[in-house]
């Protein structure tokens, strides 16, 4: 699918790494999707998406505010392009998600707001594999006893910066993360991450329409959509 883009210290330093690495939590590991999570026996499923992203560019690297207005200033045909993009697409995965699970027996209610985690307490129990909000005041709002989430983080085009310099050319970029969390415990009984990249098969720089990044665009899209999806079309 084409190239993806990937990115003696003191006593001292090493502490203060560990003290930021205590205070910024351990990452929550994929957890596959065991057989008999979803079934006919395993309750009413609800099915939400978090509020998608806004389509935008960004520039990692870029980290003086001179420089980032150095880049923007440089990109700016770009990020208008970028904008643009639609998201249909991915609006889509929920209906999709719902269509392969009922497959399988399971009861299936589609939540059709964007769920918003901020308004969610935080959960008090920190355990393996449990979740850090409260999912479990869900339950009875939506008449669930398993909620599964897609969460869309970041969509669009980056373009890597050294200061005020591009250190390459733009590559489109979706990150994201799915689960689904059991609302009798809060535990996820399924979580993984997405990240697909990619960059313009051809010339890129080619505005307004940039058709080698939307082709890249559209492929990273429907790349996610897969990784999404695969573990319910088993």
């Amino acid at each position: 699918m084409g190239e993806n883009m990937k990115y003696t210290i003191g006593a001292g330093v090493l502490l203060v790494m560990a003290v930021l690495s205590g205070c910024a939590g351990t990452p929550q590991p994929n957890v596959d999707l065991a057989p008999g999570v979803i079934s006919a026996q395993s309750g009413r499923l609800g099915i939400a998406m978090t509020t998608l992203p806004k389509v935008d560019t960004a520039f990692p690297g870029a980290d003086c505010l001179l420089c980032l207005a150095t880049a923007s200033l440089a990109n700016t045909s770009l990020t208008s392009y970028t904008q643009k993009l639609p998201t249909d697409e991915l609006i889509q995965l929920k209906q999709q998600v719902a269509d392969l699970i009922q497959q399988k027996g399971t009861n299936v209610t589609i939540i059709d707001e964007s769920l918003n985690l901020e308004q969610l307490a935080k959960w008090n129990t920190e355990a393996p594999n449990v979740a850090k909000k409260d999912f479990v005041s869900l339950k009875q709002k939506y008449a669930i006893d398993k909620l599964l989430v897609i969460e869309v983080n970041t969509l669009g085009i980056h373009r890597n910066y050294a200061a005020y310099f591009s250190t390459g050319v733009p590559y489109v970029i979706l990150t994201g993360t799915g689960y689904i969390v059991n609302l009798n415990n809060n535990t996820y009984e399924w979580y993984t991450r997405v990240h697909s990249t990619k960059n313009s098969d051809g010339n890129w720089d080619e505005p307004p329409a940039f058709p080698g990044l939307t082709n890249a665009y559209f492929q990273v899209i429907e790349a996610s959509k897969d990784n999404f999806l695969k573990p319910f079309k088993n």
